[in-house]
């Protein structure tokens, strides 16, 4: 009796780790926006580390002034790009 007993305890917890291996892939529903979103936001936030990365170079001694303004004004530019682009995001 106990072992019937077993067997059926170790046929549901079979079952229920099984489960999300048979759910259907395609029923799981992406939202595209949501999806461009969350990587702008992604760029967004690596594109501010990248400007604070430099100038904390630049306040070290690690970059001269020229090279920092042509990375400060590159990195800027890149950052106002993906804010353009999260606004227009927005919009739709």
């Amino acid at each position: 009796m106990e072992f019937l007993l077993a067997i059926a305890l170790l046929a549901l917890v079979a079952a229920f780790v099984a489960a999300p291996l048979r759910r259907d892939p395609d029923a799981v529903q992406v939202d595209p926006l949501e999806s461009e979103r969350a990587e702008l936001e992604a760029r967004k936030e690596a594109k501010y580390r990248e400007i604070r990365d430099a100038e904390a170079d630049r306040t070290s001694g690690k970059l001269s002034e020229e090279d920092f303004g042509r990375i400060n004004r590159e990195l800027r530019s890149e950052a106002i790009e993906i804010l353009k682009r999260l606004d227009r995001l927005e919009r739709r």
